[in-house]
């Protein structure tokens, strides 16, 4: 089998890889391919799934996915695997209905439905990231909302609503998002916003591509330590306005390749 290191993988060696992969006789497929994506997009899926362990958002569990480039109905995922450990290698093909398109035995997450289900309803998605961001968790459980406080979160100005899949269920459940019916559940809370937090589990984050998703997770867990931070202070928060946050998103926009490149390049420097 061919091996693929961080080094390959962060500086665009998967080409060969992506197109060995997708020239695999697929015996049995249930679905056929929608063709090899982007070299490129595998690339950078990569990168975001150890930026994001690397950052503290994601640990041993949790999951980013980006739309299919050649269709979008489609999206790609690594199989089930802890994100620090991610390679081209990993990364899989999911159908319409979250199915594994060419599995060959690998383990798929079981709540790929989130993202299966978030594309179906956000034509304007391109990546999902759901994570167990630390920080986050308790703004799921105690009725406070989690609202921007500095430039960098301007984006949570739309609001972060609570999903409770208690309720999206009708009773109680191990709290994993296992069905569709449940993915379009938590899709419908999240409706246009970027940001939805789970109830007692974790956070799912959405944008228009791998940098803009994991800048926004980054900060979304920022956010929520600093606003946890201030508000223990015991004064009185001040948060952004509306229209502050819609001025800080437009000038933050043009300047989220920046670390987003800084990130990747920390991934390179590594052994």
């Amino acid at each position: 089998m061919f091996h693929v290191t961080r080094r390959h993988v962060l500086t665009g060696s998967a080409a060969a890889l992506v197109g060995a992969l997708h020239h695999v006789p697929r015996i049995g497929a249930l679905t056929p391919s929608a063709g090899p994506p982007a070299a490129q997009l595998i690339e950078d899926l990569v990168a975001a799934n150890r930026i994001l362990s690397d950052q503290g958002v994601l640990d041993g569990y949790g999951h980013v996915s980006a739309r299919h480039d050649r269709d979008p109905a489609r999206f790609l995922m690594s199989r089930s695997l802890a994100p620090e450990l991610v390679t081209a290698a990993d990364i899989m093909e999911y159908g319409p209905d979250s199915e594994p398109v060419d599995p060959r035995g690998r383990a798929s997450y079981l709540e790929r439905v989130i993202h299966g289900e978030i594309y179906r309803a956000r034509p304007d998605v391109r990546a999902v990231v759901h994570s167990h961001s630390p920080s986050v968790i308790p703004f799921g459980i105690t009725g406070v909302p989690l609202r921007p406080l500095f430039h960098m979160s301007a984006f949570l100005a739309d609001g972060a609503p609570v999903w409770d899949i208690r309720a999206a269920a009708g009773g109680n459940t191990d709290m994993l998002v296992r069905t569709p019916a449940l993915g379009r559940a938590l899709a419908q809370a999240l409706g246009p916003r970027a940001v939805a937090l789970m109830r007692g589990h974790g956070v799912v984050t959405v944008g228009g591509g791998l940098p803009l998703v994991v800048f926004r997770s980054v900060y979304t867990e920022v956010n929520a330590r600093l606003q946890a931070q201030a508000m223990g202070l015991g004064g009185r928060v001040t948060y952004l306005s509306p229209e502050e946050a819609k001025r800080a998103e437009a000038s933050v926009a043009g300047t989220v390749g920046r670390p987003w490149e800084l990130w990747k390049r920390k991934l390179r420097r590594d052994p």
